[in-house]
């Protein structure tokens, strides 16, 4: 193995580690930051030896015990610690010495509850949705901060402030490492989804860029939904991965071979991926067979109708409004008004649907949210109303920075008559 393809391999190894590195490490330090910054150096150490000595048997092991020991040189280094961190320097070495640093130390059963600390920690809601992103992608994705400025077309220095602040105020607030009360845990369960499908959103439809879709985001989300599950099998947490899974099913259809976009409705179904449709399907009835289940688990059970219909034209739109109707009592928005609007008007045609839609445009919180007007262009459209549907979808591109969805907008408006 070369140099190069054997720090090739423990970026790899260390992509996947790091989180629970990260993790573990957090929970003896109590600080996010100084857990990162060894994680990091224990990566810096391996590529040091293992391209001398090979990968060891359990890297994750190994690079627990390589943490752990620069842990222990700090806390013997510095001094200048008050007493408590005096204390806890003492407890870290004392437990690491009498262990001996075992190196084939497995991932332990604590391993789960640290990972849920982390999670609930890089998700806290006293952080701002961007920053609660960039810092997920980071401490539980692995990603590196050129990776999430590139995934979200931010400058790098951006994204590496938010991510320093972010840690900075974890720290300067005192935000406790740890999973919150049973009592706390639906409000806090709720950011670390809304997190998740933020992060899935930006991958299944980019919101600016010359790219329909971010397969690397939308899959770092769903593995991120994967890890939730396993730590938390709650129903919202299945609702959430399958919701992804059923919407990822439809990646390779949603685009021509040059990139351009595919309506559902004009989709080659052939090319839907049968095989995450299933697990999405089976994950939603699993979340709708609770009480419990909340609004992801009805917008999965929205995207299983989609996606066990043979065609569009045999689509139940009948049970995709009911299940809007049930949405909107639980989890009334103008944006889950609108979806069900277009529902309304394959269901009971254009004309109604605009009626609807036309209620939600008055008061003004749809007025800057680009697929209203689109929407709005699409049933004018097929009215016949074409000077209305003219302006509709002026003002949709105008709203639009995704390039695939402004060209095909861009071809609707130039195919209306004269």
């Amino acid at each position: 193995m070369t140099v190069t393809e054997a720090h090739r391999a423990i970026h790899a190894v260390f992509k996947i580690e790091s989180p629970r590195l990260i993790a573990r490490i957090a929970r003896i330090t109590r600080d996010v930051g100084v857990a990162e910054e060894l994680a990091q150096d224990a990566l810096v150490t391996a590529l040091e030896h293992w391209p001398r000595t090979g990968v060891p048997e359990n890297p994750g092991a190994w690079l627990m015990a390589t943490a752990k020991r620069r842990a222990i040189d700090e806390f013997r280094r510095n001094r200048r610690f008050d007493r408590k961190q005096d204390e806890l320097g003492y407890q870290i070495e004392s437990q690491a010495e009498a262990r001996a640093l075992d190196l084939d130390e497995a991932v332990d059963d604590e391993v789960g509850d640290d990972m849920l600390r982390l999670v609930f920690t890089s998700c806290h809601p006293v952080l701002s949705a961007e920053a609660r992103v960039a810092l997920t992608l980071r401490l539980l994705g692995g990603l590196t901060t050129e990776e999430i400025a590139r995934a979200f077309l931010v400058p790098e220095p951006t994204i590496a402030q938010r991510i320093v602040r972010a840690k900075g105020k974890i720290r300067d607030a005192n935000i406790p490492y740890q999973v919150p009360a049973r009592d706390e845990l639906p409000a806090r369960l709720d950011s670390v989804l809304r997190v998740v499908y933020l992060v899935f959103n930006e991958g299944y439809s980019a919101s600016s860029g010359e790219s329909a879709t971010r397969a690397d985001l939308s899959g770092e989300a769903i593995r991120l939904g994967r890890l939730l599950l396993e730590l938390m099998p709650e129903p919202e947490v299945r609702g959430l991965l399958a919701l992804m899974l059923l919407h990822e099913s439809r990646r390779e259809a949603r685009a021509t071979p040059d990139g351009e976009l595919i309506l559902l409705d004009e989709q080659d179904r052939s090319r839907w991926n049968r095989k995450l449709i299933e697990e999405g399907v089976a994950l939603t009835r699993a979340a709708l067979s609770t009480p419990r289940a909340g609004p992801y688990s009805i917008q999965a059970a929205i995207g299983a109708v989609h996606a066990e219909s043979p065609s569009a034209a045999q689509t139940d739109w009948s049970e995709i409004v009911g299940l809007y109707d049930l949405l909107l009592r639980i989890m009334p928005s103008p944006i889950v008004a609108l979806n069900r609007t277009v529902a309304v008007g394959q269901l009971q045609g254009p004309a109604l649907a605009l009626e609807h839609l036309d209620e939600l445009l008055a008061d003004g919180a749809l007025d800057g949210y680009q697929l209203a007007h689109a929407a709005r262009a699409d049933f004018c459209r097929r009215l016949g109303r074409h000077d209305d549907a003219r302006a509709a979808y002026a003002r949709a591109i105008e709203l639009t920075a995704q390039g695939p969805a402004r060209r095909f907008l861009e071809r609707r408006l130039a195919a209306l008559p004269a």
